[in-house]
């Protein structure tokens, strides 16, 4: 027994260096074999080129603020694509009313760059190119952040106007990919606030700007910093043009390597709209207002169907005010443009109609001009939709011409 097991440890001890050289080989071939994949992956990467697009503002409302979308570029493969974040379709059931309560879903998608700029050519839309300057294993590490975004399970994300949208999805991707940090110039002007960023790019839309305004509340009147402003297209790319890359030893790049349009700018087919601005609906409005109110002074009579009619339209206005206090969009819960358009008078109209055609005491109008009075004062708070003043004050003249009226020509009637 005592021989076995010496034969056997003796057998045992002369194959050791022989599986430890064997082990040794295999580990050396390993290592030489993951240094060729890094060195062919970077090799790979040399022929990439990845860039910013940005694309002019359109004419159609969505189109306002501009777009952005990233080109990849592989000469190597002759891959040419365009990565865009900002893929929606208004088939979608109730499109609008989820993008008003702030649950519309945004795609990425990728399409052809020959495709993607022939859209931007044909609406005579100029796309400006910022090639970045990258580093091989940015360049890696980006491709495979873009691929794990266009997984099934990962292409839609919750779009938010100010937060979320086809602009920060593109240069979030960016930043974090980068080895380093990402440093912007400090701005020389103050802050705007996000309406006023808005204002920037809505002015020649006079109705548009009035619907945003509308809907936005006492939050998009904050002042906002160099990051918070770059969800505007045209923001991001001044930015982007003029930022430098940090890296961990201490040394900097530029971001941007070269910039040139892609596209020129050419002519845009401008629609007209409405040939009424907000404010001149307002003032025809206050026009009304007076001549009806000079009208009941003269006449001693009561057009009632007027108050009727603007209890109504104050009240369908109001509706859409107030369910944006249930929206997702954080900008748009306080909203103290609800003092003077709320649901309130769809509940009240028909009462209100019914006493003054019995040359009843109406107690409302009080109350409704309280509310008036409150939301001039709202103004030191929050930026009202253009016109909002004109109607504030028109309506107000009505509720204190119908209290004064009341008191005069219907004594003992309450």
């Amino acid at each position: 027994m005592r021989n076995i097991s010496y034969f056997c440890t003796v057998k045992c001890s002369r194959y050791i260096p022989i599986a430890v050289i064997a082990c040794s080989i295999m580990l050396i071939f390993s290592n030489i074999r993951a240094y060729a994949q890094e060195k062919q992956s970077f090799a790979d990467t040399d022929s990439v080129r990845i860039s910013l697009l940005t694309c002019a503002p359109g004419t159609e409302v969505y189109s306002l603020y501009g777009h952005t979308a990233v080109r990849y570029t592989d000469y190597g493969k002759n891959i040419d694509v365009a990565i865009n974040y900002g893929v929606f379709s208004f088939n979608k059931p109730f499109f609008v009313l989820r993008f008003i309560f702030g649950i519309t879903d945004y795609e990425m998608g990728i399409v052809p760059f020959d495709y993607f700029c022939d859209e931007y050519r044909s609406e005579g839309r100029w796309v400006y190119q910022q090639e970045l300057n990258l580093t091989n294993e940015e360049k890696a590490e980006m491709r495979r952040a873009f691929d794990n975004n266009f997984l099934p399970e990962n292409r839609t994300y919750r779009y938010n106007y100010f937060y979320d949208n086809c602009t920060t999805r593109p240069r979030d991707i960016i930043i974090d990919n980068i080895k380093g940090a990402v440093v912007f110039p400090d701005a020389k002007e103050e802050y705007p606030s996000y309406r006023e960023l808005v204002h920037s790019m809505n002015g020649n839309a006079p109705w548009a700007r009035f619907g945003n305004d509308l809907l936005l509340g006492v939050k998009s009147d904050k002042k906002t910093d160099l990051q918070e402003q770059q969800f505007l297209p045209l923001r991001l790319m001044e930015n982007f043009e003029h930022a430098k890359i940090k890296s961990p030893d201490g040394t900097t790049r530029p971001l941007v390597i070269k910039s040139s349009y892609i596209i020129p700018a050419g002519a845009q087919e401008h629609n007209s709209g409405f040939p009424l601005s907000p404010s001149a609906c307002a003032w025809i409005i206050f026009a009304l207002v007076i001549i009806i109110s000079a009208f009941e002074l003269i006449t001693k009579r009561k057009l009632w169907p007027f108050d009727t009619l603007l209890l109504i339209l104050d009240g369908c206005v109001g509706i859409i005010i107030f369910l944006m206090f249930f929206s997702e969009h954080p900008t748009t819960s306080t909203n103290l443009q609800i003092l003077l358009f709320n649901p309130l008078p769809l509940f009240f109209a028909y009462g209100i109609a019914k006493r003054a055609i019995k040359k009843r005491y109406e107690p409302l109008w009080k109350y409704a001009a309280c509310m008036l009075v409150m939301f001039l004062i709202g103004g030191f708070f929050q930026s009202y939709a253009e016109g909002m003043y004109i109607l504030a004050l028109s309506l107000l003249i009505r509720c204190v011409w119908n209290i004064v009226y009341q008191n005069r020509f219907l004594p003992g009637k309450r």
